[in-house]
């Protein structure tokens, strides 16, 4: 895959976080590298927060370009100018969300490692599949969404695929080659070298 065309970067927000500062940190980050797509995957249900969270954020997004959609709460895209909405919840609320925000609107779901679920929320119109994580970890039933299914989707199903969650170095290689787009997060929020720098590195890697 040459550099035109490999995966494109998606980047979700921390769960939590200081506002003004991460308005910057995200500002500086979508300057220096490549960003198609940012999610607002905050952990707290606090209206108000949300609110807050999506105006300021979306204003930075906008400003250089950049999509910006929202964990579920597909009834708050229009209010607060968002582009869309990210299903976390497979293909239960597809039809809900794409009726509420009509077809313009990104409309993308995670489907963990199910190619049966990934399948029934393609058919009924969402905009793009999530699979993960792609890694093994402690965290979940211990599925993971391997190369194996990243490659048969690429291949058999035109939805643009995402690869999220347990995002490795050696994850990326397996899967670099079948996906459209690869969600990134804690994996540089968290980073000791800065997100900046862990990006570029995560970046380089899918080239």
């Amino acid at each position: 895959m040459s550099e035109v065309d490999s995966a494109q970067i998606y980047l979700t927000t921390p769960p939590s976080f200081d506002l003004a500062g991460f308005a910057t940190l995200l500002g500086e980050v979508l300057d220096a590298v490549p960003v198609v797509c940012l999610r607002i995957s905050m952990a707290t249900t606090d209206e108000r927060e949300l609110s807050q969270a999506a105006d300021r954020l979306r204003e930075v997004c906008h400003a250089r370009d950049v999509a910006i959609v929202i964990d579920d709460h597909y009834r708050m895209v229009k209010t607060h100018g968002l582009d869309g909405v990210h299903l976390t919840d497979g293909a239960r609320h597809v039809r809900e969300a794409r009726d509420e925000l009509g077809t313009d609107a990104i409309v993308g779901t995670y489907c963990e490692a199910s190619k049966h679920v990934g399948m029934t929320a393609a058919e009924i119109g969402t905009d793009y599949i999530s699979f993960g994580p792609i890694s093994s970890s402690a965290l979940g039933d211990g599925s993971v969404a391997d190369a194996a299914l990243f490659q048969w989707w690429s291949e058999m199903i035109e939805v643009p695929v995402v690869a999220e969650g347990g995002v490795t170095m050696a994850a990326i290689d397996e899967v670099k080659d079948y996906i459209d787009f690869l969600t990134v997060g804690t994996e540089i929020w968290s980073a000791v070298e800065g997100p900046v720098a862990a990006l570029q590195a995560i970046t380089a890697r899918l080239r």
